[in-house]
């Protein structure tokens, strides 16, 4: 276990952004949450490290292999500048070219999120955390083939000594005060990704509602007609 705490709040200037595995095949396997806000909060990191200079590394897993598909577009479009780097470890702190680019930065305080949580997530975090690195986890930016492997992957990471956290609370870490440099920026962030979370949750949902009528009824159909 890390047993180096964390010193308060996060700054922007002393962080890095780690996105793991936003690939299309990897996120179809999302059942802890849904998928969509998932996405659209790892879009807003992505979106938000950029504005604030915070370097940012992506890494895929299995695309030089033929077996992944690279990352997803709609993230690629908000950091279409950053390289990808690819795998075979599903431990990407295993990875030489991954490890090296973290090194690279200088920085010691990883902010990580990726997909699957339990896995790809899990498996670098506890070990960036051993080589005395700081880590948080962005637990909704992130998902698990379940709720339950999701949530048992964040315990494990907080027992190892990551520090977790939420889309939202990070970003507003990040920059604090609506007087500071990086408030015009947050502002420009802030207000379009509550407007985007709202509408994925209050559509979603309904849809889900909808079929699930729509299969109640074909049912009842189904059994008054035989």
């Amino acid at each position: 276990m890390n047993n180096n705490k964390s010193s308060g709040i996060w700054d922007s200037k002393e962080c890095v952004l780690i996105l793991i595995d936003y690939q299309p095949g990897v996120m179809s396997f999302i059942r802890s949450s849904d998928p969509k806000l998932v996405e659209l909060n790892a879009r807003y990191l992505a979106k938000t490290a950029l504005a604030f200079d915070i370097p940012i590394i992506l890494s895929t897993v299995g695309v030089e292999m033929g077996v992944n598909q690279p990352t997803i577009q709609s993230l690629r479009d908000e950091i279409p500048n950053v390289p990808e780097i690819d795998r075979s470890s599903m431990d990407s702190w295993a990875d030489a070219n991954f490890f090296k680019a973290v090194k690279d930065t200088g920085r010691k305080r990883l902010v990580m999120c990726g997909i699957l949580t339990e896995v790809c997530l899990a498996y670098p975090v506890v070990n960036a955390l051993k080589d005395d690195y700081e880590v948080s986890i962005i637990a909704d930016a992130s998902g698990g083939s379940t709720r339950e492997t999701h949530d048992i992957a964040v315990s494990r990471m907080i027992q190892a000594g990551a520090v977790p956290n939420t889309t939202i609370a990070m970003i507003t870490e990040w920059f604090r005060d609506w007087s500071g440099p990086l408030a015009p920026a947050a502002r420009e962030i802030i207000v379009p990704l509550v407007k985007e979370t709202a509408i994925v949750q209050d559509i979603y949902p309904r849809i889900e509602a909808a079929k699930a009528a729509d299969a109640r009824a074909a049912a009842q159909t189904h059994a008054t007609t035989t």
